[in-house]
């Protein structure tokens, strides 16, 4: 799969997109991440790719050139496919979760327009973008670590990337519900012992176990979730009896 990152500021993804999971899944050939510096695409003689909004108002706008010139050369040259996701990071596009990892892991390509100062142009939103994500709500100095966030959640889903597809199958959030708890040695830790379940080797019970840790768990701490969640009628009862 093939990431393009449209930033002012390239250098902020030398270090994550190197470690890790997205690391060596670079370095297997797994995916490839293009980072593309806007300001190279500035049609001003000073370089610069902001100016101040119409009508007044706070802040710095991104202007529509550089975005729109860099997109555009990438697409004539080619580096990415014409109707591939052009996907703005800003705090009004669709909140992301691993629903939408799995929907952008079934892609080829994205390009991923990463925001700074007080925001874009209407015109990159409503003429360039096919879609727009949020990683939540709050405030950010731009959009590389949105970009960041996304290109390590989804990198994950892709076949290889990780040891065994079921070790993404077990996060939290893949099902809809927070994963369960989990311990490894030692069994038993300053008088902390782990359930004697999880030390019988009866897979079934430990399964069963787990599951219904895992409802526990997210009626705590995030009961929204079990709304999507697809749950048995036995499993049902068990929330209902907490």
């Amino acid at each position: 799969m093939k990431f393009h990152i449209f930033t002012l500021f390239p250098n902020v993804f030398e270090s994550p997109l190197a470690e890790g999971v997205v690391g060596r899944a670079l370095k297997s050939g797994l995916i490839e991440i293009k980072i593309n510096n806007i300001r190279d695409y500035s049609t001003n003689k000073h370089g610069s790719v902001d100016d101040y909004p119409f009508g007044g108002g706070p802040g710095m706008l991104l202007k529509p050139e550089p975005i729109f010139e860099s997109i555009r050369s990438k697409v004539q040259d080619k580096t990415i496919s014409e109707g591939s996701p052009l996907i703005l990071l800003s705090p009004q596009g669709r909140k992301f979760n691993q629903k939408v990892a799995k929907e952008l892991s079934q892609k080829e390509e994205i390009s991923l327009i990463c925001g700074r100062y007080e925001g874009f142009d209407e015109r990159i939103r409503s003429n360039l973008a096919t879609d727009e994500i949020s990683i939540g709500d709050f405030v950010l100095s731009g959009g590389e670590i949105p970009a960041i966030t996304i290109i390590d959640s989804v990198s994950r889903l892709l076949p290889g990337v990780i040891s065994s597809i079921e070790s993404a199958e077990n996060d939290s959030f893949f099902n809809d519900l927070l994963q369960y708890p989990q311990y490894t040695r030692p069994a038993k830790f300053e008088g902390l012992e782990v359930p004697k379940v999880l030390l019988s080797g009866n897979h079934s019970e430990i399964e069963k176990w787990r599951r219904l840790e895992s409802l526990k768990k997210t009626k705590d701490r995030r009961p929204d979730l079990l709304s999507k969640a697809h749950l048995t009628e036995e499993e049902q009862k068990f929330l209902d009896s907490l």
